[in-house]
């Protein structure tokens, strides 16, 4: 079977989707991933094949032109206008991106509201992969919304809403796509009901170890476990990272991933001081931040990395600092090490929770308290409480035994077989 996967947006939100592909390979399907060039190398060191999608995260701007950093502290508006533009010029090219020959259809929570019309223009099935929980229900309010508990009712009434802000966002493209591939109008409210047909099965690339499966979904809706990034079997850590490795006790991690462009020169600073305060070692990860110890070259037990896979390196922290983005917080849980979550925006705070609820994690410290004249012992005491407590190393290890009996991947491979028979 021609199979075509479509993600976008920033490397969590593509590179769980290398695994997916390349285990459907191995199953003899022809795959082929759409993305942004920025993960073209990525996608084809995973054995696939690439399409190119033409909007691009960290460049897409809102219609009036104006720069926007990446979300920060209080801009959630701003990152609405550019999500909006995002969506708009995503659109335009998710069409072109999709073969004539494709049989079926594998869809980001990104790109399925654009991509479910062009299944219906081309008469082919697709699958929804969501990678975080993003149906209405009882047991928690909507994923975005901060992670506060609204009740049964208001947290299914908050996730219709969210829903209906999705369909917003949306619609201009999905106005501008239908008729470009000769489809008629249809209402959101229309489109959203076919979404929620109860025959349309829906996969769900988490754990249950740290989202249980809500009881109030509709059959269908499944959660299958997390799709892991592919990387080569083999693969090694480079030399410079694997002696720094050796030279020393674990260090710890610390990256904000695709948070807090622009910021970089004080997130760096801070990082510094808060790993001598705890008097641990340390790993600068330079992300979209731009992390880097390079203002203290004196200070050998601190390295700054670019892109590493996060499966080779978190087994070898003693803790991980991060923004709590829903891959690297499963990457963290995986590797059986504490985090200590620094949620930015988004899903952030709902994962930062989730992980200190299952006690693999320090109290989540909000990104706007890192502006605060207490930032640095704030940081170093959570580093010490996540490098030092026997509990929470034991909770996160028997986490990573119960991620490591889940296959997310080998579902999506079977509910293709049933899709394909």
């Amino acid at each position: 079977m021609k199979i075509l996967i479509t993600a976008a947006g920033s490397y969590g939100d593509v590179a769980p989707y290398t695994g997916v592909g390349a285990r459907l390979q191995d199953a003899g399907h022809e795959v082929v991933l759409a993305t942004h060039d920025t993960y073209a190398p990525l996608v084809r060191a995973a054995g696939l094949g690439f399409r190119r999608l033409p909007a691009d995260p960290r460049t897409a701007r809102p219609a009036d032109g104006a720069a926007e950093k990446s979300p920060s502290p209080g801009g959630n508006r701003a990152l609405m206008r550019q999500a909006a533009a995002f969506i708009q010029q995503l659109g335009g090219g998710l069409a072109e991106a999709t073969p004539q020959d494709t049989e079926l259809l594998l869809l980001s929570a990104t790109t399925a509201p654009l991509g479910r019309h062009i299944a219906e223009a081309r008469d082919i099935p697709c699958l929804d992969l969501p990678l975080v929980p993003n149906a209405p229900t009882g047991d928690f309010a909507p994923v975005t919304s901060g992670g506060r508990s609204l009740g049964r009712w208001g947290n299914r009434t908050a996730g219709r809403l969210a829903l209906r802000v999705v369909d917003r966002l949306y619609a201009g493209a999905t106005r501008d796509l239908r008729a470009r591939l000769g489809l008629p109008p249809a209402a959101p409210r229309t489109v959203r009901r076919r979404t929620e047909a109860p025959d349309r099965p829906v996969l769900y690339g988490f754990s249950e170890v740290l989202v249980p499966r809500p009881a109030d979904w509709r059959p269908g809706l499944d959660v299958v476990g997390n799709w892991w990034p592919w990387h080569a079997p083999g693969a090694q850590l480079p030399s410079r990272v694997a002696d720094f490795l050796s030279s020393g006790p674990p260090p710890v991690f610390i990256g904000f991933g695709s948070m807090a462009s622009g910021e970089g020169e004080r997130l760096s600073d801070l990082a510094v001081r808060a790993l001598r305060r705890a008097k641990v070692r340390g790993i600068l990860q330079s992300g979209w931040a731009d992390l880097s110890a390079q203002h203290h070259r004196n200070d050998s037990d601190i390295l700054t990395i670019g892109e590493i896979p996060h499966a080779l390196l978190y087994p070898r922290m003693s803790a991980v600092v991060h923004h709590c983005g829903a891959g690297t917080a499963a990457a963290g849980l995986r590797a059986g090490v504490p985090t200590v979550p620094l949620p930015v925006t988004a899903d952030q705070p709902f994962w930062a929770a989730r992980l200190a609820s299952v006690g693999a994690a320090t109290t989540p410290i909000p990104f706007k308290a890192l502006a605060t004249e207490d930032a640095v012992p704030l940081l170093a005491e959570a580093i010490v409480r996540a490098t030092t407590e026997p509990a929470l190393r034991r909770r996160a290890a028997d986490a990573a035994r119960r991620l490591a009996a889940e296959d997310g991947s080998g579902a999506v491979a079977k509910t293709v077989d049933r899709l394909s028979a």
